[in-house]
C-alpha cells in the first residue's frame, strides 16, 4: 500500500489526501511532527533530501516528493491529468505557476500570518504582499470566461492551485476583490465535495499557532 507522509495544516499536502481521495485510491498516512525536527531525521531525509512534506512513498519504497509531481504521478492515465499534448502542457503551466507565484506567496504569507511569524519576516511581507496581487491578478485575468483552468472538467492544474489560493483570505486578500477566482473556486471545491477540511495550525502544539 502506498504511504503518504504527511502533516496535516500543509495545504500542498491536503492536494494529495484530495487526489487519492478522488481516485479512491488507499493508503496509509505517516504524520510528520516537523516542528519537532522530525522531517530532517535521516530516515526522512532518505525519502526526501529537501525535509519537507508531503512525500508519496510506493509499495516498493521508492519515494516521490514535492506535491506537484505526487499529483502528477497519481494523476496519470486518469481524466485528472489529459492525454491531450496541448491541455498536458497547460496543466503543467498552472503547476508551475502555483510553485512559484502561489505556494512561495500566499503559502508563506498564510503560514507567518497564522503562526503568528509576521513579525519576524516583516522585512518580506511587503514584497510577498505585491507577489500576491500579481499572482490573484494573473489568475482573475485568465479565469475569465472559465469554468475550470484547463478544459471544462477538474485537473490537477485546480487541485494545485485551489490548494493555496482559496484560503488567500487567510493573509488579507478576501476573494470577494476577485470574483472570477471567487466563482472558480466554488467550482472547485463543489467537484472535490466535501471530507478534505482544512486543518489549522492550532492542532499542532509545537507550531506557534
Amino acid at each position: 500500500m502506498l504511504t503518504l507522509h504527511d502533516y496535516l495544516p500543509s495545504q500542498n499536502g491536503w492536494k494529495a489526501r484530495v487526489l487519492l481521495g478522488l481516485l479512491e485510491i488507499p493508503y496509509t498516512s505517516h504524520l510528520v511532527s516537523i516542528f519537532e525536527g522530525e522531517s530532517h531525521t535521516d530516515a526522512f531525509l532518505d525519502l526526501n533530501p529537501a525535509g519537507a512534506v508531503p512525500v508519496l512513498e510506493l509499495e516498493d519504497g521508492r519515494a516521490i516528493a514535492e506535491s506537484n509531481a505526487i499529483l502528477t504521478y497519481l494523476a496519470e492515465g486518469t481524466p485528472f491529468l489529459p492525454a491531450d499534448r496541448y491541455q498536458r502542457a497547460k496543466v503543467m503551466q498552472w503547476l508551475f505557476f502555483e510553485q512559484y507565484h502561489i505556494e512561495p506567496v500566499i503559502g508563506s504569507l498564510r503560514f507567518w500570518t497564522l503562526t503568528g511569524r509576521i513579525e519576524r519576516n516583516q522585512g518580506m511581507v511587503s514584497g510577498k504582499r505585491e507577489a500576491a496581487v500579481r499572482a490573484l491578478t494573473a489568475m482573475e485575468r485568465s479565469l475569465a470566461g472559465l469554468s475550470f483552468l484547463v478544459g471544462n472538467d477538474l485537473s490537477i492544474a485546480d487541485i494545485a492551485v485551489y490548494a493555496y489560493s482559496h484560503r488567500a483570505a487567510d493573509c488579507g486578500f478576501p476573494l470577494t476583490d476577485y470574483p472570477a477566482i471567487a466563482a472558480w473556486a466554488g467550482r472547485v471545491r463543489d467537484a472535490i465535495g466535501p471530507g478534505y477540511p482544512v486543518h489549522p495550525y492550532s492542532i499542532d502544539p509545537h507550531s506557534g499557532a
